[in-house]
């Protein structure tokens, strides 16, 4: 009887419409999602807003990826106008338009040139974001040629390094669980292959390397050796060297069987004679320094240590008399010269665009440094510094029409203190002055954990802070790199919620500053940082107005069981092994999960279905339990994502929700 009452209720209305002198208001247009996103609870997002908030959506920068061998050309990872995701061009010139060279629904970021002749390059490219990442093999200047696979689909492939006098390629796999019994697996193992990518069936095992944490990095000039990489944790690295002939491997730092304090290493270049190696290394104190190791007798040289900061990147001439090294500088990354003979600093040889230096490259045989920049006005662009000193602009950043970044705010830092005195620091980007009054206020707790908050452009987040007046924060919480290796390990294992509390101190702070309203908070945080926000959401819901969770672990000891194998035993020593009963217990009691009764405040999540970080079923459960306490939850899930949204098309309809979420909580 139901739905025939109902239809009768139907024509009713109709006939009062039909009779009515007022005609009924037309239907408002909506944005309908794409098929690919799973849209819960999230009401219809207006064409209006969409419109209005459009220009916000389509900037576009350019990423570095590699010099051609002989020529003056480069290739760029960019989003074209129009197009859906990132993918490789070529740049033949400084400011020529790109030649795109790969297309895909995936995007490419990761491409190199054959080091020998430039005649074809090799990129990764993975699928959906399952991070699976192949290698492919395409041919410049052949009309119509297609990539070839070059690697196991059933494995994680990456590029690693070219031993560029025989053209062979070094890269590493690793398995993956979904060919494992069970779905898991006990045992990592990385390979390294040597590989002639025109003949990729006749490749050649280098090594088999027990843990998930190794890499190739440059070959020795004689490429008779080439250094590895074995990360173990954001506070424990080594040096090895591989012999390519034969396959073994030797631990040089530190040396084997050494004593010293856990420190990171990292090889960094070699000396032109192949006896000594450059290194980046906080060995001797709170800070990852430039180093110079001798390799037969073990004694290691400090290099920068006048510089009270993390060297992040360095490059070397092809020659090896000078180096290019970025560091970072209170969370902007700068350059620094060096002279690779006497160890000794040069002045820099030409101003230099200012902005955070995101990739520096030296050209291996005409001595151009490839840097990228980003900064508040504009997402990353590509420049050149030639030998004789001249910057040279090789790229520029694109924006909607009528996108005028030059007036966009500038981030400041601010520091408070912690519970526990602990001096706190973040970047804050306050709204223009047009916007009178206490401002709401975004906190975005960075992922990791030990990734950092640094200076750069917002992207889609700069309408938050330059149309709805929004106070942005983005805290570095204890935990974080670019402090030193101290500050880094303080949120390890048992002191995991320390860091929460740095929030609920920067809480504090907020009510203390006149033109922030402490009652219009809201907090948003992707990966460890979605851990950070619904923890948060937890301990500090009276405070905050709203939470948005993007892709993030709702229960640390689910995530440990279900995140890929390959991760997990980096990931145990970051938040503790939950094989341990003690650890378990206390991982148990801290989750969001275990204390989504306290979430009293309305919550969004956002989810790539193909995750393999922090799986999918992370965000499942907590949307599911959070709504049984009769919390409003919103749920945005990409069935072809992974960890964090990589196709326009997605990222356009979360920013759109975003938006429509901050309306209902903090800008009523």
């Amino acid at each position: 009887m139901r739905p025939f009452h109902h239809s009768l209720a139907a024509c009713a209305v109709a006939l009062l419409a039909a009779c009515s002198s007022t005609p009924p208001a037309a239907p408002t247009a909506v944005v309908a999602p794409n098929a690919n996103l799973v849209v819960q609870n999230i009401p219809p997002v207006p064409q209006s807003l969409a419109d209005a908030i459009g220009r916000y959506n389509d900037f576009r920068g350019h990423t570095f990826a590699d010099w051609h061998p002989t020529q003056r050309e480069m290739l760029v990872s960019h989003r074209k106008a129009g197009a859906n995701t990132a993918q490789i061009f070529r740049v033949t010139s400084p400011l020529a338009e790109g030649e795109q060279l790969t297309d895909g629904a995936d995007p490419v970021t990761r491409a190199t040139y054959e080091p020998r002749t430039g005649q074809y390059i090799v990129f990764e490219r993975a699928t959906g974001g399952n991070e699976v990442g192949q290698l492919y093999r395409l041919a410049l200047n052949q009309p119509g040629a297609q990539p070839v696979l070059l690697s196991n689909p059933d494995e994680r492939n990456a590029i690693n390094s070219w031993l560029r006098k025989s053209g062979q390629l070094i890269y590493s796999s690793v398995p993956i669980d979904r060919t494992a019994q069970g779905g898991t697996r006990s045992k990592i193992m990385t390979t390294l292959w040597l590989m002639d990518p025109l003949q990729p069936s006749a490749r050649r095992k280098l090594a088999e390397l027990e843990g998930g944490g190794w890499a190739a990095g440059r070959a020795s000039p004689d490429e008779k050796t080439v250094a590895l990489t074995r990360y173990l944790s954001a506070n424990e690295s080594q040096i090895w060297t591989l012999d390519i002939a034969n396959g073994a491997v030797r631990q040089v730092a530190p040396a084997a069987g050494s004593q010293e304090a856990k420190a990171t290493y990292s090889p960094a270049g070699w000396a032109p004679d192949g006896r000594s190696m450059w290194i980046a290394s906080d060995r001797a104190g709170e800070f990852r320094e430039l180093m110079r190791l001798e390799l037969a007798s073990g004694r290691i040289d400090r290099v920068s240590a006048h510089i009270p900061w993390d060297v992040n990147g360095v490059s070397f001439t092809e020659d090896g008399r000078k180096l290019a090294a970025q560091f970072n500088i209170d969370g902007r990354d700068e350059l620094r010269f060096f002279d690779a003979t006497t160890a000794q600093k040069l002045p820099a040889p030409a101003k230099l665009p200012s902005g955070n230096v995101g990739t520096a490259s030296y050209h291996h045989g005409r001595g151009d440094l490839a840097f990228s920049v980003s900064n508040a006005q504009g997402p990353s662009q590509i420049y050149s510094l030639g030998s004789d000193g001249q910057v040279q602009q090789w790229t520029r950043a694109a924006a909607a029409p009528g996108m005028d970044t030059s007036g966009f705010s500038e981030q400041q830092i601010i520091r408070w203190k912690s519970f526990d005195g602990l001096s706190i620091s973040g970047l804050m980007t306050r709204p223009p002055k047009k916007f009178t009054g206490k401002r709401p206020v975004l906190i975005s707790i960075h992922g990791g954990p030990e990734s950092q908050a640094t200076v750069g452009f917002l992207g889609r987040s700069a309408y938050f802070v330059q149309e709805l007046g929004m106070a942005l924060i983005q805290p570095n919480v204890r935990g974080s790199s670019g402090y030193g290796k101290s500050f880094l390990a303080m949120d390890n294992g048992f002191k995991r919620e320390d860091s929460v509390k740095d929030i609920g101190a920067l809480l504090d702070w907020i009510a203390t500053q006149p033109d922030l309203d402490a009652s219009r908070v809201l907090v948003t945080g992707g990966s460890y940082g979605g851990y950070m926000t619904l923890a948060v959401s937890t301990h500090y819901a009276d405070r905050i107005a709203g939470s948005i969770d993007v892709v993030g672990i709702s229960h640390f000891v689910t995530f440990l069981n279900n995140t890929e194998s390959y991760r997990r035993d980096l990931r145990r020593v970051e938040y503790g092994d939950e094989r341990d009963p003690a650890m378990k217990a206390f991982l148990d009691k801290i989750s969001p999960l275990t204390n989504a009764a306290r979430i009293k405040k309305p919550l969004f999540v956002i989810q790539g279905k193909n995750d393999p970080r922090v799986p999918y079923t992370e965000a499942e459960q907590i949307v599911a339990t959070v709504r049984q306490g009769g919390t409003p939850v919103w749920y945005l899930r990409a069935e072809n994502e992974g960890h964090g949204f990589q196709k326009k098309d997605n990222q356009d309809y979360q920013f759109y929700a975003t938006v429509l979420f901050m309306q209902q909580t903090v800008l009523k």
